[in-house]
């Protein structure tokens, strides 16, 4: 039996950095994660976007590692973005439950791979909560212009949000594989309908198009707001210029007069 706890620590991690400073094993790494051996039957599995994930480790080791890794990141968050999994080792057959998984090899890779899509289930959890956020907003934005008719943000402020809302999808875009296998996976086929599995079991494909159909919405109606911020300040400009226009002609009618 063997448990994995995967955290949302921050909003990113410079991997670079950790890397070359964190003394263990390493199993596998490229620019976006790291995986580690740090004992029998112990891994660890650090990403870029935020999330480390431990296998058999207390919660004692946990925090001291979390406090380790602080330096290296960017805008910490809490951990109440977790999520806890358990592998049952040496099962006759493979099967796949809502917390619980059985595999009958547990091998190095599998518990990677197992780690992975769990650590992808916290992260898409983060990636909801801020997408959430976002539309919230948004919506505000909108009732005021339903009710006053009239738009409640300035343009500066509506640029920031729009490359608040384009830099989260274009994060989901980028660190997440949900649609995506390992390589190991192509190269075994019981590794490859782990993967399969676990997407299922976490329902990741329809979580990440959930996350992707709200920023959409969010994008559309930001598009809607400066489409009339626009036309506010061209019928803004149009006054300017009539008002121009009127007091040329009244000059010109008071020099005729005079």
């Amino acid at each position: 039996m063997a448990t994995v706890l995967s955290l949302q620590i921050a909003d990113s991690i410079d991997i670079k950095a950790f890397r070359a400073d964190y003394k263990a094993e390493l199993i596998y790494s490229d620019s976006d994660e790291l995986f580690y051996k740090v004992g029998t039957e112990e891994y660890l599995y650090v990403f870029k976007y935020g999330v480390a994930c431990f296998l058999n480790h207390d919660e004692a080791r946990v925090n001291a590692f979390v406090k380790h890794i602080a330096p290296y990141c960017k805008h910490p968050v809490d951990f109440k973005l977790t999520e806890e999994f358990i592998i049952e080792t040496n099962a006759p057959e493979n099967k796949f439950g809502y917390s619980k998984v059985a595999i009958m090899n547990p091998t190095v890779e599998a518990f990677r791979l197992i780690m992975l899509n769990v650590s992808q289930s916290v992260a898409l959890d983060y990636y909801s909560e801020q997408s959430i956020l976002l539309l919230a907003e948004t919506n505000l934005h909108m009732d005021f212009l339903e009710k006053r008719g009239k738009l409640d943000i300035s343009g500066s402020r509506l640029r920031r949000f729009i490359g608040k809302t384009i830099n989260l999808k274009n994060r989901i875009s980028e660190n997440l594989y949900i649609f995506d296998s390992t390589d190991e996976t192509w190269e075994n086929e019981e590794l490859y309908k782990i993967d399969v599995e676990l997407k299922k079991t976490f329902d990741l494909q329809s979580r990440y198009r959930n996350i992707q159909e709200e920023l959409e919405i969010i994008k559309e109606n930001l598009s809607l707001l400066i489409d009339l911020m626009h036309q506010r300040k061209s019928s803004a400009l149009e006054v300017v210029v009539i008002i121009l226009i009127l007091v040329e002609v009244v000059n010109l009618l008071i020099e005729k007069i005079i």
